[in-house]
């Protein structure tokens, strides 16, 4: 079994899920007395938190890099990065670190292309959803068109994630904000619908959708522990 490295704790919420979900995989295929060899650097979120809001993005990346490297250096043969938004800057960790980097967009893209889905809508963080770097890697890689919602409704969106989710609050009123989204989505032709931010799946489910939604946090899990036992 490979030793993955997990940058974590943005936010811990989705971190403590990575966790329970690669050591449930490494479990079910190996047996019942089987887990994940594991190295996890959590970091503080705020720190990350005020470099994106700040748009102080290489400022982060530093820190996502140098965490990188204490992991290779305590023993890690792989990389995941526990968050979608961060993948902004992969391509600094990728150039820094030479270990695979599993980027969360990968299995993503080709869990939508083998549901059939062409045009998928993106649920994310407001940075990602504005920005292109995840986008593009979904459009280029997999031939997706992808969607995403209006300014107001991504700022909703973003809200819920800072304000609530990632401090662990899970409110009805807010499951039903997202539900309207995702709705929306499909009316303009979403096949599927990607939680494109590790803590919507402690949201929203399928029971929330019309369509498929592709969970980044379960797949991302399921790559690193197809990683893992390759």
């Amino acid at each position: 079994m490979r030793t993955l490295g997990l940058i974590g704790g943005m936010s811990w919420e989705s971190t403590a899920l990575y966790y329970r979900l690669i050591n449930q995989g490494v479990r079910d295929r190996l047996g019942p007395l089987r887990s994940g060899e594991m190295l996890l650097y959590s970091l503080d979120f705020g720190r990350i938190e005020a470099c994106q809001r700040e748009g102080r993005w290489d400022d982060a990346a530093d820190i996502l890099v140098e965490v990188a490297q204490r992991l290779r250096a305590a023993g890690a043969e792989g990389l995941v990065l526990c968050t979608n938004t961060m993948h902004k800057v992969a391509h600094r960790i990728e150039a820094a670190v030479p270990l695979p980097l599993l980027h969360i967009a990968d299995p993503t893209g080709r869990a939508a292309v083998d549901a059939g889905a062409r045009t998928v809508g993106l649920l994310a963080t407001g940075y990602t959803m504005a920005e292109t770097f995840y986008r593009e890697r979904l459009e280029r890689g997999f031939g997706l068109e992808v969607l995403v919602p209006p300014p107001a409704e991504r700022d909703e969106v973003h809200r819920i994630i800072y304000e609530e989710l990632c401090a662990g609050i899970v409110a009805d009123d807010s499951r039903a904000i997202y539900r309207g989204v995702i709705a929306s989505l499909c009316g303009r032709g979403a096949q599927s619908v990607i939680l494109g931010c590790t803590e919507i799946t402690l949201l929203v489910g399928n029971e929330d959708s019309p369509v498929p939604l592709l969970d980044t946090t379960a797949l991302h899990a399921q790559a690193a522990v197809d990683f893992m036992l390759a």
